[in-house]
């Protein structure tokens, strides 16, 4: 892996929101492409549970500044930073008061989806790819950790289709048993998606309105996947084996090193 370029790009990151499977491996896998030499930038929203003394993040002047077109609003990027400790790692965390401000992560305290959710994952996926072009970074490899990173894929294929910084990244998703648990509103996501001049027709596994509804639209749009979780929905393993893209079977957190280093090179790169 030496020397390759991986972007990770997760909903949840262990140290900073409680351990899950998708949050640990979320971490797991780019401290272990690190040791094998490869070059790491890792990308998560800036929850506002997330205690920025304790792990120490601070706003990078040069990066921030911009404001994105949210369903035509103009939301303004802040980009902060932190160090993994011992690890000599960067995470960036995708920031604004609007949507990442309350003290919650993807549910009020009743346990109800927020409802501004789909705007977020539009904010989230426009402001790592914005922010990684102003570091003028170009990855080999993309990997999508959690549903709230499921619409960077889509906007990778579609919005950013043209941008040259990303014509070889090849894309990967893991996929996890990590839905919604809940239905956000069909027909204002798609409304703000296709905002973004997205064809209605890349859509369609919205329309269904379920919670693995954003697994399926990363899934889609993936250059290969890894089975994230030993146990997937029926429905996504049937989908996930019927495209004609490279597949990794499902390999526990003690052990997947080396599989996911031959996958990586032998499957993806090739």
């Amino acid at each position: 892996m030496k020397d390759k370029r991986i972007l990770y790009i997760s909903s949840e990151l262990t140290p900073y929101l409680p351990e899950n499977e998708v949050s640990k491996m979320a971490f797991e896998v780019p401290k272990e492409m690190h040791h094998q030499g490869a070059q790491i930038r890792m990308f998560m929203p800036r929850f506002g549970v997330i205690n920025e003394r304790r792990h120490q993040l601070h706003e990078v002047i040069r990066l921030s500044g911009m404001n994105l077109i949210i369903n035509d609003m103009d939301m303004p990027l802040i980009i902060k930073v932190a160090s993994v400790p011992k690890e000599r790692m960067q995470v960036y965390f995708i920031d604004n008061d609007e949507y990442f401000r309350r003290k919650a992560v993807f549910t009020d305290e009743d346990g109800n989806l927020f409802a501004d959710n789909d705007e977020r994952a539009i904010f989230f996926a426009k402001g790592v790819v914005e922010t990684v072009k102003k570091l003028n970074w170009a990855p080999d490899i993309i990997h999508i950790h959690g549903w709230m990173a499921s619409l960077l894929p889509l906007y990778l294929k579609e919005y950013y289709k043209n941008d040259p910084l990303f014509a070889e990244s090849k894309i990967v998703t893991s996929a996890f048993n990590d839905g919604t648990s809940g239905v956000l509103d069909k027909n204002e996501l798609i409304d703000k998606i296709k905002f973004d001049q997205i064809d209605e027709e890349k859509l369609n596994c919205f329309k269904n309105g379920n919670g693995e509804s954003f697994a399926r639209i990363a899934i889609e749009n993936s250059d290969a996947v890894i089975m994230g979780a030993e146990n997937l929905s029926d429905e996504i393993s049937e989908m996930i084996h019927n495209l004609d893209i490279p597949v990794l079977e499902y390999q526990p957190i003690e052990g997947f090193t080396e599989a996911y280093s031959d996958f990586y090179l032998n499957k993806v790169l090739e």
